[in-house]
């Protein structure tokens, strides 16, 4: 059976009041961190839907905070793109106002990246040097960190695929810098949610974790095949629902040879792919949500697996909408930030099952 969380109250009671007041405090931090990666994580996606992921073609960790300020500083920035097939086959005699626009996006999106970066270390040293972190606190938290310091190496990484002999970047590497950015989101929250007890009538079933864990590595999957989706363009394509080229199940899902070949690099395979694990997300969601309303009727457990259904069914409702509209940018990113909306209600849900972190020790 799952451990029953813990009240804030019985965490007083089991430990100090400044310890309960740390974790709070580190609680309220990782959740300001986790919003900004949702942030980031839109800004990406609003990078990508303008094209503007190429505008900049060096990595510089450091000095590519600061933006062009001269006029000579930007013809340097626009003569260094116009060497890239992007603007040689696409956007020859583009104007340079025109590469500004396009510029201040990844600008952005690699400026927020770094405040991210900035927002986790700087407060994860405060906090260690003045003794508010928990001993197993420290090796999850500098993990995190690690996983950032990744991250920022596969963004570089995507932007590199697409400098030389593409137009854009991977759709391989763009899904899986997305799906990385979603696993730092997720176990921020995760560690997040186990500093907040939330209290449960009883235990939970011994199977509901597994289901919960599964379905967040469900929503993780999605979110990869989503981010294919991106990289190929698909949403572009097939722009009717239920049916897909007029039939449930179209025809040439298997042109490409070797056969694994379709799932990554057909669009007609990947957007039916993506289709499909929508389904089977609701499907294991409102199974797993009705199975917790019998077993356990009102309790915070199914009300939480509701949320979850609800959740699901808003983001297919947003991806649908997106689809039959052609992918317009509004709503393609409410759907992407929705997928990261449907991420974090699998994690809480999860996580809620588990209880709070002991208070004196790593659970």
């Amino acid at each position: 059976m799952s451990t029953i969380a813990l009240s804030e109250h019985d965490i007083r009671s089991l430990d100090d009041p400044r310890k309960a007041r740390n974790r709070r405090l580190v609680r309220i931090w990782l959740y300001a961190v986790a919003l900004l990666i949702l942030t980031l994580v839109v800004v990406g996606g609003a990078t990508r839907l303008t094209e503007s992921g190429l505008s900049i073609t060096e990595w510089k960790p450091i000095h590519g905070v600061v933006p062009p300020l001269s006029t000579a500083e930007w013809q340097e920035e626009f003569d260094l793109y116009r060497q890239i097939p992007q603007y040689q086959q696409l956007n020859r005699g583009m104007s340079l106002d025109e590469f500004k626009t396009i510029y201040w996006w990844e600008w952005a999106h690699r400026f927020l990246a770094r405040s991210v970066g900035f927002a986790f270390a700087v407060p994860l040293a405060f906090f260690w040097l003045t003794g508010r972190l928990e001993g197993w606190l420290k090796p999850r938290l500098v993990f995190l960190l690690a996983l950032g310091g990744v991250q920022g190496g596969i963004g570089w990484w995507m932007v590199a695929s697409g400098l030389v002999n593409r137009t854009d970047v991977s759709q391989y590497r763009l899904a899986v810098h997305l799906t990385m950015a979603c696993i730092i989101f997720a176990s921020t929250l995760w560690i997040a949610r186990g500093l907040q007890a939330r209290p449960l009538a009883r235990p939970a079933p011994s199977g509901s974790m597994r289901v919960g864990l599964l379905l967040v590595a469900m929503a993780l999957v999605q979110i990869y095949l989503g981010g294919l989706v991106a990289g190929l363009n698909a949403g572009l394509s097939f722009n009717t629902w239920p049916l897909m080229d007029g039939q449930i199940v179209p025809g040439n899902l298997f042109a490409m040879s070797p056969a694994w070949r379709n799932v990554f690099e057909n669009v007609m395979t990947v957007q039916f792919v993506h289709r499909c694990g929508a389904y089977l997300l609701f499907t294991v969601a409102l199974i797993h949500a009705v199975a917790a309303r019998i077993r356990m009727g009102n309790s915070h457990h199914a009300r939480s697996a509701a949320h979850l259904v609800g959740l699901v069914t808003l983001q297919a409702a947003l991806g649908i909408t997106t689809l039959l509209m052609h992918v317009p940018i509004g709503w393609a990113l409410l759907h992407q930030a929705g997928a990261l909306v449907v991420l974090s209600g699998a994690v809480f849900h999860a996580r809620d099952m588990r209880g709070a972190y002991p208070a004196v020790a790593a659970a």
